[in-house]
């Protein structure tokens, strides 16, 4: 039987490598172009065999904007991985800086040396994986038309990240059959299924040579629910003893979070609440704050009217830039990315953007729009036969795994399996460890990668 399952894969495997399209086959444009984004290497990077690509895709040439990015195909086998692309949140924030440079990108950037250290976690040992600063003004992603910046909002937002799909697929069609994920963290669990929608709709109405191959999406510490976020928050902060319980009963007696609109004693129990993450990390309960940080030690973004959670977005203390493991992460990566030679290796910042690279854009003081809850996506995204999965870190206080489980309650679906922990050093779920860790979206695919991975 295991014989059969074996051929079954590999007749599977060779069938879909039969649909792509060999570097051969490609016109001389798309040539010209990937050829023109290939970054050779960046100062300081240690030896590696795969290759990478960076530079612009342009989402709207009448007002001037375009998307900035950088790809790494995989490791191994890049003809035979799946194309994810991570976005983070804020809004505002830059998925170079967060998620390439400090999460799961292969390079990372060191405290008083040019040199990148490799991160043997990355996540392109399991897939092609795609990282775009977006919207417009984030990191050295711009626009040409300055009114642009007072229109940003969820609705434009998932608009132009799916004209940058749809045009980087033109530039590198040799991934355009590849199985296509979209992972995320934040306030990108608004901008994921969002975009999301984009492509399952334009995949059924839109024109087929556009056609994105969206097999499903994962969202971390995910802003979903106005409501069951903003409960859970005060919830979690309780349990975990970050509040007194008369502060605690303040909070649930006087703020009603179905309800945008914020009383002036709510507001004034709130900014108590959020007095206590001026000393802690609320993006790590237990990690140390960076204290020898030029731009970290405020770490704040300015309030954005009209962001979702509506409640909470009008308090000043919810707008606070996260931080990595290593607190002051962050100053390495401004250090590395506002070089000359760095931006030139990337070929970023070709418009000479007259303000230095940041995580986060102070400029983005205004949202037009962000829905109440994404709920009504998923749903319908599930129905439609998109896979989702949800996951939360358990020491993250900004959107904690207690508003995630009052938010999927929400949803109202069956359960098929109970939950039951994972343990990293337990033989039993080092499988699962690594399907988690490395970001693998499908058993199939582990299954194959065993049996057929150098």
């Amino acid at each position: 039987m295991m014989y059969l399952h074996i051929l079954l894969l590999t007749f599977i495997l060779a069938a879909v490598a039969s649909a792509r399209l060999d570097p051969g086959q490609l016109s001389p444009k798309a040539l010209s172009e990937q050829e023109a984004d290939r970054v050779t290497k960046l100062p300081g990077q240690p030896p590696v065999t795969f290759r990478q690509y960076a530079g612009y895709v342009t989402v709207n040439e009448t007002h001037g904007r375009a998307l900035f990015y950088w790809f790494f195909e995989a490791t191994k086998k890049p003809e035979n991985k799946p194309l994810l692309l991570w976005l983070n949140g804020g809004p505002g924030c830059s998925s170079i800086g967060y998620g390439a440079a400090e999460e799961l990108g292969p390079f990372f950037p060191q405290k008083d040396t040019p040199e990148l250290k490799f991160n043997n976690r990355t996540w392109n040992k399991a897939a092609n994986l795609l990282f775009v600063e977006s919207p417009v003004g984030v990191g050295f992603s711009y626009t040409n038309t300055s009114s642009d910046m007072h229109q940003l909002g969820d609705t434009i937002t998932a608009k132009d990240s799916y004209n940058f799909l749809v045009n980087w697929f033109r530039r590198f069609p040799q991934f355009k059959s590849h199985e296509f994920y979209i992972a995320g963290e934040s306030y990108a669990g608004h901008y994921v299924p969002e975009l999301a929608e984009q492509i399952f709709d334009n995949n059924k109405n839109g024109p087929k040579d556009d056609y994105i191959n969206l097999k499903g999406f994962m969202v971390g510490n995910a802003l979903l629910d106005d409501e069951t976020d903003q409960k859970g928050m005060i919830d979690y902060a309780w349990d975990h003893a970050v509040i007194s319980d008369r502060l605690y009963a303040d909070v649930k007696s006087k703020c009603n979070f179905s309800d945008p609109n914020l009383p002036n004693d709510c507001h004034n129990s709130l900014n108590k609440y959020f007095d206590v993450y001026k000393i802690i990390d609320m993006y790590s309960l237990y990690s140390p704050t960076c204290v020898n940080s030029t731009s970290s030690t405020t770490r704040k973004l300015p309030t954005i009217q009209g962001i979702a959670p509506q409640l909470f977005s009008k308090i000043e203390g919810w707008h606070q830039k996260p931080a990595g493991y290593d607190p002051c992460l962050s100053d390495y990566t401004e250090a590395y990315l506002n070089r000359a030679d760095v931006q030139q290796a990337l070929h970023a910042n070709v418009t000479k953007i007259p303000y230095p690279w940041t995580h986060c854009n102070d400029n983005i003081t205004f949202w037009s729009d962000a829905p109440f809850s994404i709920l009504p996506i998923i749903k319908k995204l599930i129905a439609g036969g998109v896979r989702v999965w949800v996951y939360s870190g358990d020491t993250d206080g900004r959107i904690p795994v207690t508003a995630t489980r009052y938010t999927l309650r929400k949803l109202g679906l069956n359960t098929i399996e109970e939950w039951t922990p994972w343990y990293t050093n337990n033989r039993q779920d080092s499988f699962w460890s690594k399907f988690i860790l490395n970001g693998v979206f499908e058993f199939v695919k582990l299954t194959i990668e065993r049996h057929f991975d150098d």
